[in-house]
C-alpha cells in the first residue's frame, strides 16, 4: 500500500458523499478535500490521474472490498455458477449504500473520455477468485460472456426496487446459466474439433506434403 492510498480512501468517501448530489467532477472531489480540512490541491495529490484516476480507483477499491469478502465464504464448496453468482452479488451489494455515485459513474464511463478496461478487471477478479485458470482463447471467451452479464445485471440492479433486490438475484442466476450452457456448448465443439485433427495430423506425419495436396483436392 503506497502512503497515499489512505488519503485517496478517505477522499474518494468524502467525494461518494457528495456525487448524488453534486455528480462526478473535479470540482466535487476538490470540494470534498475541503470537507476533511485539506486544500483543494490535495485532491490532484491522491490522484493525479485526475477524475478518470478517482472513478479508477473507486472502481478499484469496489473490487479489493469484494475479493475481501470472498475470502471469507466457501467458493470451493460451490458448483462454477455459484461461484460466479455470488461474486456478482456481493460486488452489487457491497455498492448499494453508493447506487446513485454507481449509476452516474456508469453514466460518465460510457463516453469515450472515460472508457477504461475496469469492467475488465473485474470480471477477471471474479472468475480467478472462482478457480478459473484459462490461459487459452477460452480466457477471452470467459470474460466477454460474463462481461456482458455483469453489465445487464448492473442495469437491472440500478433500478430494481423489489425487496433486498430479489429480481435483481434471479434475473442474475437466469443469465449465468446461460452462461454456462454457452461455455459447455463450447467445450464440446472444442472437443469434436480436437478429435477431427487428430487423423489429419497422423496423415501428415505418414505422408508429409502428399498428404496435403492429397486432401486439398
Amino acid at each position: 500500500m503506497s502512503e497515499l492510498d489512505p488519503l485517496a480512501r478517505n477522499l474518494l468517501a468524502a467525494t461518494l458523499a457528495r456525487v448524488p448530489f453534486d455528480g462526478w467532477t473535479w470540482s466535487t472531489v476538490e470540494t470534498a478535500a475541503g470537507d476533511l480540512g485539506k486544500a483543494p490541491e490535495t485532491a490532484g495529490r491522491a490522484f493525479p490521474g485526475g477524475l478518470r484516476g478517482v472513478l479508477s480507483f473507486f472502481l478499484a477499491e469496489a473490487d479489493r472490498r469484494m475479493l475481501e469478502a470472498l475470502a471469507k465464504i466457501d467458493l470451493e464448496a460451490m458448483p462454477v455458477r455459484q461461484r460466479i453468482a455470488t461474486a456478482v452479488r456481493v460486488r452489487l451489494e457491497q455498492a448499494t449504500p453508493h447506487r446513485e455515485a454507481v449509476r452516474r459513474a456508469l453514466a460518465l464511463q460510457m463516453t469515450p473520455a472515460y472508457a477504461s478496461a475496469n469492467v475488465v478487471r473485474t470480471v477477471d477478479a471474479m472468475w480467478r477468485v472462482a478457480g478459473d485458470s484459462a490461459t487459452d482463447f477460452n480466457y477471452y471467451t470467459k470474460r466477454a460472456l460474463l462481461a456482458v452479464v455483469y453489465g445487464a445485471a448492473l442495469l437491472h440492479w440500478l433500478d430494481d426496487d423489489t425487496p433486498n433486490q430479489a429480481a435483481t438475484w434471479a434475473f442474475l442466476h437466469r443469465r449465468i446459466g446461460d452462461v454456462m450452457r454457452i461455455q459447455k456448448a463450447r467445450s464440446q465443439l472444442d472437443s469434436v474439433i480436437a478429435k477431427a485433427t487428430v487423423p489429419i495430423a497422423a496423415a501428415l506425419a505418414r505422408h508429409g506434403p502428399r498428404a496435403v495436396r492429397d486432401w486439398q483436392t
